[in-house]
This record gives C-alpha cells, sequence and structure tokens, in this order.
C-alpha cells in the first residue's frame, strides 16, 4: 500500500484540511506531526528510502531513539496537504542518539520537516512519558482568538484558564488541566522548544502569545478537537467583552457550577485553577 492510502495518512491530511477550512493556517502557516505506531510503519516501510544526512535537531530525547514522525514540511501549506502529499509531508527517522533525523519518504523537490520540528519533538518527548505513550499527535495552528487573546490578557495560566473555562461550559471537561502559556519568543528553535516542552509536562494545551497554540493528543480528532475547542471559547470570551463595552463579561461559569460539571463528568480539574477544588 503507498504511503497516501495508509489510514494515517488519510486522518494526517484530514486535520490539515479541516485546520485550513477553519481560517487556522494563513500562507505556510501551522504545522503536525504524529508518532507511528509500529502497524504504520510496516505499512509504510515499503515506500521508505532513506537519503541525505543525518540532520541534529539541537534538542535530544531518549525515548525517542528510533522512531519514526509524519510531518508537515517547512514552507509548505496546509492547503495543499491532500492533493500533495509526497511534496507538502514527509515522514522522518529519528537516529540512535535520539538527536537527529533523516528523511525517509515524501517532502520531495528539497523540502525539510516543519522549522518548528525541534518543537514538535520535544514535546513528543514530554507526553509520551506523561500519558503512558497514549498522546502521538502534536498539531500547531494560527487561531485568530487566541492571538488576540494574547494582546488583552497577561501571559499566566490560572488567569487564561479560568477565562477559558468561565465562558463555555464543556471547556473543564476538555482541557481540564488548563493551558499553559509561553511568552513572546523567536519560533523555530531549541530555546523555544525547550520552554515547550516544561509546560507539556502539566499541560495539553501550550498558547505561544501573539503567535498561536500548541495541542496533543492521543488521535487526530482528540487533537483538533481541543484547538478548535480552546479557539473557540476564546473568541465567545472576546465576542462577550466586546458587547460589554470592552468591560470583563459579568455572568460567567462559577467555580461551584464548574466543580458540579467535574464531578458529573468524573473529571479532575486542575486545583491551581479552581478555588473550592478539592
Amino acid at each position: 500500500m503507498a504511503v497516501e492510502q495508509t489510514e494515517c495518512a488519510k486522518r494526517f491530511a484530514r486535520l490539515c484540511t479541516d485546520g485550513y477550512a477553519q481560517g487556522w493556517h494563513e500562507a505556510n502557516g501551522g504545522n503536525l506531526t504524529y508518532r507511528m505506531t509500529d502497524a504504520d510503519i510496516e505499512a509504510c516501510r515499503a515506500d521508505f528510502a532513506p537519503r541525505g544526512e543525518w540532520v541534529k535537531m539541537g534538542v535530544q530525547a531518549d525515548n525517542l531513539r528510533g522512531a519514526y514522525f509524519m510531518t508537515t514540511g517547512s514552507g509548505k501549506f496546509m492547503r495543499n496537504v491532500a492533493d500533495y502529499p509526497a511534496e507538502s509531508t514527509g515522514i522522518v527517522e529519528i537516529n540512535d542518539a535520539g538527536d537527529a533525523w533523516r528523511i525517509v519518504w515524501g517532502l520531495e523537490g528539497g523540502a525539510r520537516p516543519t522549522s518548528e520540528f525541534p518543537t514538535h519533538f520535544m514535546n513528543h518527548s514530554i507526553r509520551l512519558d506523561a500519558t503512558n505513550g497514549e498522546n502521538r499527535v502534536i498539531y500547531h495552528a494560527h487561531c485568530p482568538n487566541i492571538i488576540t487573546l494574547s494582546t488583552l490578557i497577561e501571559p499566566d495560566a490560572r488567569t487564561w484558564t479560568r477565562i477559558l473555562w468561565q465562558s463555555m461550559t464543556e471547556c473543564v471537561i476538555i482541557f481540564p488541566q488548563g493551558v499553559g502559556l509561553v511568552p513572546w519568543m523567536v519560533p523555530g528553535g531549541a530555546a523555544i522548544a525547550r520552554e515547550t516542552a516544561k509546560l507539556m509536562e502539566r499541560y495539553d494545551a501550550v498558547v505561544w502569545t501573539q503567535h498561536g497554540m500548541f495541542v496533543s493528543g492521543n488521535s487526530f480528532d482528540a487533537a483538533f478537537g481541543m484547538m478548535h475547542t480552546i479557539e473557540k471559547s476564546a473568541g465567545l470570551y472576546l465576542a462577550a467583552r466586546a458587547a460589554n463595552g470592552g468591560k470583563a463579561p459579568e455572568f460567567t461559569i462559577s467555580d461551584e457550577q464548574l466543580l458540579q460539571v467535574c464531578r458529573a463528568f468524573d473529571v479532575k480539574a486542575n486545583p491551581a485553577f479552581l478555588d473550592g477544588a478539592e
């Protein structure tokens, strides 16, 4: 079976298409990586043709030695992934030292993995340990409501999480640990990768202020759903604030109501972000 016809490649392309349709991927903005399962690797292996030298990332992870990742390409457009997968995406293998990659499929025409690959790589490493290997998807998008909110609200995890939870009832169910925030940094390098990875030890979602957001998930649907939920909640808050003359909304979900939701859905919310949490 050709790589493009495998289930993981189809789901990968579907997320890229859905994100573009939401308006989250202007030009070549945003990126996606997927840590492949053994079954995925075997389904694609016949098409693997390693090429080029090993490329050092500036970061290292023992738990990702020998892993394979499906990744969007640097400078590539999400809108093209479904129609031109071998040009827009690729599969890279990680070396035995866990600090370099090489292309084994796709990224045709001299393309390279996303410039944010070091951040994705470190996030995968952290989330692999934090979820006993269940998280496999890391997704980065330029969500306009999140970016707008970061121009209004200080980059404080408790403040942001409470705004998002209190704006829409089901948010505390979708991201019960809240969201982390990285103050503005130059993207694409090892420094921002390390700062993001520190937060991914505690959170499923991390905001890059004035830039966008990273989320992790066990599946493509879970990752997209979390991004969609957080972005929607930010939009609701901004709309309510605008309708209230620029002031914070007056009638939001209380801490006791959030705790009621947690009890009803057997969710353990981050107690640092709720007054009265057990």
